[in-house]
């Protein structure tokens, strides 16, 4: 029998699931509810999702996982699920003769070889609408950037990313809430850390006084006016203050709480990678993906409910099997970002620690080899980030659980393509 969690997921946006699991012919899936159908009561009822709409069938033979080295999928997620899977939620997978193949990528093409989900382009005035209002916030509202790296600014485009994340938004004032807290956190990372003068040395007093501004300071009369003076005390502070003032407006008091959570969770991976840096120490492979499933993009798919105007329940978000999705999830879209940024980060003086960078370091194989490996890491972490949300979705179809899963994926499918088609930022290394 077939399942209405797997239906769900793979009559959504990203084609969560469809290659974590082998597929077996089944019989036509029931016909999903129209957009904008009522929230059902939490329970595993035969429901759409809100904001999705039925796909159309196609033939669905027998499929096998795509071979990856060292990545078995156990047998409790071989399940049976129906085959109302889109051509355009189909992923992408190139093998090795694949590869060969293709040639060299052109600017905007996928990393050969990643396993990723292509996306519609994201909705153009939609983009427009949240650009615009992005940068008054920035620029005039929090004076984030001076004018001068207004350019950088509209290169990073963050409106066209948090559109293509974040599919399911009610609104241009739900996006909002993520694109402010994109922001801040990028500035945080380039003040702070990198790119407009930041430093390792002294980063751990600066992140912890920047955390206060999300995780407010408690403390006694006469003190209270020092710290909250400080929240205007530099750009990084007044974004971090002001995008978290917002969220909390719209967010429950567990979604704000789960934020804070994540990001001290990256602050830590902060330190980790500036106390390396300040040592010369190039970290053992497994020491590094440990470091960047803290120093990561979780943060910012965690919000994924509150954007979507909805909440996961806390008991829900707890439990261990969610953690590790998204774990699992943080994890492999942090490495996209590390192989689309490769060729931007090399070019910046010293030796910058990358997962390409550290195989080849710490194994002793040459760049292209390296980064051809750290291709490999990402697509196992996909490929059981896929497998563990389907069965997950599986022994535990509350609608609200499922269409969290679904936005997960959602988000790592638009980072990808966000990633790949920047090509103001990113070019891809002539390794094929």
């Amino acid at each position: 029998m077939s399942s209405p969690a797997i239906e769900r997921i793979l009559n959504g946006p990203s084609g969560l699931g469809t290659a974590g699991l082998r597929f077996r012919s089944q019989v036509p899936a029931p016909e999903v509810p129209a957009a904008g159908a009522p929230e059902p009561e939490v329970s595993a009822a035969e429901t759409a999702v809100p904001g999705t709409a039925a796909a159309p069938e196609i033939a669905a033979p027998e499929v096998s996982l795509p071979e990856t080295p060292g990545f078995q999928v156990p047998s409790a997620h071989v399940l049976p699920v129906p085959s109302a899977l889109t051509a355009t939620a189909r992923p992408t997978v190139h093998g090795p003769a694949a590869t060969a193949a293709s040639g060299k990528p052109k600017s905007g093409d996928p990393i050969p070889g990643l396993y990723h989900h292509p996306i519609a382009e994201p909705d153009p005035v939609r983009v427009e609408a949240l650009s615009a209002e992005l940068k008054v916030w920035a620029m005039e509202e929090v004076e984030l950037y001076p004018p001068e790296w207004e350019k950088d600014f509209d290169g990073f485009s963050t409106g066209r990313y948090m559109v293509a994340c974040h599919p399911d938004a009610p609104s241009i004032d739900h996006l909002m809430l993520a694109a402010r807290l994109m922001v801040a956190e990028n500035a945080v990372d380039d003040y702070y850390c990198e790119d407009l003068g930041g430093s390792p040395i002294g980063l751990g007093s600066r992140l912890l006084l920047a955390h206060t501004a999300l995780d407010p300071l408690h403390t006694t009369t006469e003190y209270h006016p020092d710290w909250e003076a400080s929240l205007s005390s530099d750009a990084p502070r007044r974004a971090y203050h002001s995008a978290m003032e917002y969220f909390t407006r719209a967010a429950t008091p567990s979604q704000s709480d789960r934020f804070r959570h994540d990001m001290a969770r990256l602050h830590l991976g902060y330190l980790a990678e500036a106390a390396w840096d300040q040592a010369d120490h190039v970290p053992e492979v497994w020491e590094y993906l440990a470091m960047r499933q803290f120093n990561n993009f979780r943060p910012c798919p965690t919000i994924t409910d509150t954007v979507g105007g909805y909440e996961l329940p806390v008991e829900l978000h707890a439990l261990p099997a969610m953690q590790r999705v998204i774990a699992l999830a943080g994890n492999a879209t942090t490495i996209v970002n590390d192989l689309y940024s490769y060729t931007k980060e090399l070019a910046s003086p010293g030796l910058h620690l990358n997962l390409p960078v550290v195989i080849s370091e710490r194994e002793g194989v040459s760049r292209k080899e390296g980064y051809l490996k750290a291709v490999e890491v990402h697509n196992e972490l996909m490929l059981a980030f896929e497998a563990e949300a389907a069965a997950l979705a599986v022994s535990c179809p509350v609608p609200t659980l499922v269409r969290f899963l679904r936005g997960v994926a959602a988000w790592l499918d638009g980072n990808h393509y966000w990633h790949q088609t920047n090509t103001y930022r990113y070019t891809l290394p002539d390794f094929w």
